[in-house]
C-alpha cells in the first residue's frame, strides 16, 4: 500500500506518519513509498491504539484539572482590583463592581448612607463600599460624567431650604407606609380612607406607588403607598426620600421579616420620625410580646418597655384601633411642626411619584407638591426644560381640582412628554427662561430614562463569556413596574447563566416585540399590558411565547425556573482507591476478573476504574463485584487482598495500576446571593 494512500485513510499528513512510525515501533524508513498490506494493517490497529491513550490521557487529565480548579475557587481569597473616579453615582459604582443595583443599596444603608440610584458619592465612601465587597479599590483622575438628576435632588433641597420664614405655614404631614409583603399595608390604608383598594390589586400586593389624602379632627394626612415586595427596593427608596413620617407595618402573627428590616434600615438612614403598627392582633397565632422582643433586638424598644418607639396594636380587617393610630401619626406630626411646613404662596414645586403614558390622555404624571401651589395653567419645569403646562389635575379621587397646595398628591395632565419617575417638577417664575423641549431632545429624553433602566449585561462582568442567556423583551403598563422588573433582573448575577433584556418598554405588546424576540429567540413578558390583535397572531405564525404578568413576584419565580433549567448539571469526581493486579484468574465476556493488593484508600463495587500501565494510562472499565475468599464484599481498604470483576474493553496484566472513584451528576439549584423565592 502506498504510504500516502495509508495516511489519507488515516486522516492524518504523510509527514506526521514516517515521524511517528519509529515511536509505534515500525521501521520502514524515512523515504519509503510503499509498504507490504499486512504492515499497513498493523500500522492502522497500533495508530488507533495510541490516539484512544492519548484521548484517555486528555479525559483523566480534564477530571483531575476540574477537580484542582474547584478546590481553588473554593480557597480563593484574593481582592479583585477596581479603578474608581473620584466622584460617581450609586449606578456608576454597581456598573464598576459588576454587582445588582439593590445589592449595593443595602450595603450602604448597611454603612448608615440612604442613596438614591444617581445620587453622588465620593472616592472614600465608595472605597468602603467596595473592600466590604471583596474588591481592591484604586483612585483614578478620571470622573464619571454620566448624566444624573442629582441637580434635581439638590434643586429641591435648596428650594425647600430657601423659603421665607415669614411665610411658611404648617402643612399636611406626609406619611409612607412600610414593610414586608402580606403584611397588610394595603390594608391599613384601606381601613383608613374606607375605600376598598384591593378590588383592584393583584394577589394582595400593590403594584404602584399611590398617594392619598384622608381628613382627621378636620387635618389632612397625605399617604403614599410604597410596594412591600423585595423587588421594589428603590421604589421603597424614593418613597422615604418625600415622606416626613414612616409607618412600619409589622404582622403580629408573622413577627419580623427580611424586608422589615431593610425597611428599617431606610427610615433609620432618612431620620424619619415613624410609628410602628402591629397588624393582624385578631389573628390566632398573634403573640405581640413575641414581635415586640423582635422589634427590640432590631433597635426598636416600645414605650411601655423604657423606650422611645411608638407601637400601636391594630387588626386592618376589623378596624381595630385605626383612629388611634391617626392620633399617632397627628402626636408625632405636633412634636416635628417646625419641620413640617412649606411657603403655599412661591411657585410650586415637587416629586413626580408616578408616570405613564395613556393611550387617551397622552402623557400623565402624578406629582407630590412639596412647596408652593400648583394651579391650572401653570408651567412645568423639569430639569430646565418646558415639559409642558398644566390642563388639568384630579386629586387621589379623581375629581377635578384646580389648585394643589403642599403635600397634595394629583394627578397632572398636559405634559408634553411623560416625565421620569423621581424628576423634581418647578413651575419657574418665568416661563420664558426655561430651554424649549425640541423634538430630538424629545426622542432623546424618552429613551434616557429608559436606558438608564436597562438591565445591563457587561462585557467585562464575571461568567459572561461562557454564561447561557435567557432573552426577554420586557413591556410594562407604567415607568415604575418596568423600573421594578429591571432592578430585580439587575440581582440575577450568576456564573453559567443570565438575563438579558433585547427590549423594553411601556404599552402594549405590538407586531415589533414579537419580531424582536423571534430574532433574539426570546420570550415576550407583558406586566399588566396586553398584544394587539395583530401581535398575537404574528406571536403564533413565530411560534414566541408571550407571558402575561399582574403579580411581580410571580413573574420572578418563573424567571428564576427557567434559569434554572438552563443551568448545567454538576460532574463531581471522588478519588477512591489504588489496585495493583497481582494475578490474571480467567478471562468474561465484557472483561476478566484477576486478583491484587489494595494499595492505598478503599475499593467499592460499581466504582469507575482507570487502568495505568507504568506511567501511561492505557484503558478505563468499571469494578462490578468485590470478593474476598468465597464471599461477596462491599469494601475492601489499603493491605488487604481480593479478587475484583472488571468490566471493560482492555486486556488486564499483571503490575497494572487500577485507580478507582466514583462519578456523579446531579441538577445543581440555582443560587444567587440575596435572592429566594416567594
Amino acid at each position: 500500500m502506498n504510504i500516502t494512500e495509508l495516511a489519507r485513510r488515516m486522516r492524518v499528513a504523510p509527514e506526521e506518519l514516517r515521524a511517528k512510525l519509529p515511536e509505534l515501533g515500525f521501521s520502514i524508513g524515512r523515504k519509503a513509498i510503499k509498504i507490504d498490506n499486512r504492515v499497513a494493517q498493523q500500522i492502522q490497529e497500533a495508530w488507533g491504539e495510541m490516539r484512544r491513550r492519548e484521548r484517555l490521557t486528555e479525559k483523566i487529565q480534564s477530571q483531575k484539572e476540574l477537580a484542582e480548579r474547584r478546590a481553588k475557587s473554593a480557597d480563593a481569597t484574593d481582592r479583585i482590583p477596581v479603578s474608581l473616579p473620584p466622584v460617581m453615582t450609586v449606578r456608576d459604582l454597581a456598573e464598576s463592581l459588576a454587582t445588582p443595583v439593590p445589592r449595593l443599596m443595602q450595603e450602604l444603608m448597611r454603612n448608615g448612607i440612604l442613596a438614591s440610584i444617581n445620587e453622588r458619592l465620593d472616592y472614600d465612601t465608595a472605597a468602603i463600599i467596595a473592600e466590604d465587597l471583596g474588591f481592591a479599590p484604586t483612585k483614578s483622575e478620571v470622573t464619571s460624567t454620566k448624566e444624573t438628576d442629582s441637580q434635581g435632588e439638590e434643586q429641591l433641597k435648596t428650594s425647600l431650604e430657601n423659603q421665607v420664614k415669614e411665610n411658611l405655614v404648617t402643612r399636611a404631614p406626609v406619611i409612607v407606609v412600610m414593610g414586608h409583603v402580606d403584611h397588610g399595608k394595603t390594608k391599613i390604608l384601606d381601613a383608613i380612607r374606607t375605600t376598598n383598594v384591593m378590588a383592584t390589586e393583584s394577589g394582595g400586593i400593590t403594584q404602584h406607588i399611590g398617594a392619598y389624602q384622608v381628613i382627621r379632627n378636620d387635618r389632612p394626612i397625605t399617604f403614599i403607598d410604597t410596594p412591600g415586595h423585595e423587588a421594589f427596593t428603590v421604589m421603597r427608596s424614593r418613597g422615604a426620600k418625600v415622606a416626613d413620617i414612616a409607618i412600619l407595618v409589622v404582622a403580629a402573627d408573622d413577627g419580623v421579616q427580611p424586608q422589615t428590616k431593610e425597611a428599617i434600615n431606610i427610615i433609620q438612614s432618612a431620620h424619619l420620625p415613624f410609628v410602628v403598627a402591629l397588624n393582624k392582633i385578631d389573628r390566632e397565632g398573634a403573640n405581640l410580646d413575641k414581635v415586640k422582643t423582635q422589634l427590640s433586638e432590631a433597635g426598636l424598644v416600645p414605650e411601655e418597655w423604657g423606650g422611645k418607639t411608638i407601637m400601636v396594636p391594630v387588626s386592618a380587617k376589623e378596624g381595630t384601633n385605626i383612629d388611634q393610630l391617626l392620633d399617632m401619626l397627628l402626636l408625632v406630626t405636633d412634636l416635628e411642626k417646625d419641620r413640617i411646613v412649606a411657603d403655599p404662596n412661591r411657585p410650586a414645586i415637587g416629586t413626580v411619584i408616578e408616570s405613564r403614558v395613556d393611550s387617551g390622555a397622552g402623557a400623565v404624571a402624578t406629582v407630590l407638591v412639596q412647596a408652593g401651589t400648583l394651579k391650572a395653567g401653570d408651567t412645568l419645569g423639569v430639569r430646565g426644560s418646558n415639559y409642558g403646562r398644566v390642563r388639568a389635575m384630579r386629586d387621589w379621587k379623581g375629581e377635578l381640582v384646580d389648585s394643589a397646595p403642599p403635600s397634595t398628591p394629583v394627578r397632572i395632565l398636559g405634559w408634553k412628554l411623560a416625565p421620569a419617575v423621581g424628576d423634581v417638577m418647578e413651575v419657574p417664575v418665568d416661563g420664558k427662561t426655561l430651554e424649549r423641549l425640541k423634538l430630538n431632545d424629545v426622542s432623546r429624553q424618552a429613551t434616557q430614562e429608559m436606558a438608564s433602566l436597562k438591565h445591563v449585561l457587561r462585557k467585562d462582568s464575571p461568567g459572561t463569556e461562557a454564561a447561557k442567556m435567557l432573552n426577554v423583551v420586557i413591556r410594562a403598563d407604567v415607568l415604575g413596574s418596568l423600573e421594578a422588573i429591571l432592578g430585580m433582573l439587575d440581582t440575577v448575577v450568576h456564573e453559567e447563566v443570565g438575563v438579558k433584556v433585547v427590549s423594553r418598554g411601556l404599552g402594549n405588546l405590538t407586531d415589533k416585540d414579537i419580531l424582536d424576540a423571534e430574532a433574539a429567540h426570546a420570550i415576550v413578558i407583558g406586566f399588566n399590558v396586553e398584544p394587539t390583535v395583530s401581535a398575537e397572531e404574528l406571536s403564533r405564525d413565530k411560534n414566541v411565547d408571550i407571558r402575561r404578568y399582574k403579580v411581580i413576584y410571580k413573574l420572578f419565580d418563573d424567571i428564576l425556573s427557567d434559569l434554572q433549567k438552563l443551568l448545567p448539571s454538576e460532574t463531581t469526581y471522588t478519588e477512591l482507591g489504588r489496585f495493583e493486579v497481582m494475578a490474571n484468574f480467567r478471562k468474561t465476556d465484557d472483561g476478566s476478573i484477576v486478583g491484587g493488593r489494595v494499595t492505598d484508600g478503599k475499593l467499592i463495587p460499581g466504582a469507575q476504574l482507570r487502568v495505568k500501565r507504568g506511567e501511561e494510562y492505557v484503558g478505563e472499565g468499571e469494578l462490578t463485584l468485590l470478593r474476598s475468599g468465597r464471599s461477596d464484599v462491599k469494601i475492601m481498604r489499603a493491605g488487604q487482598e481480593c479478587g475484583i470483576k472488571f468490566k471493560g474493553r482492555i486486556k488486564l496484566e499483571i503490575g497494572d495500576m487500577l485507580e478507582a472513584y466514583t462519578k456523579e451528576e446531579k441538577h445543581r439549584t440555582l443560587k444567587i446571593a440575596g435572592v429566594s423565592r416567594r
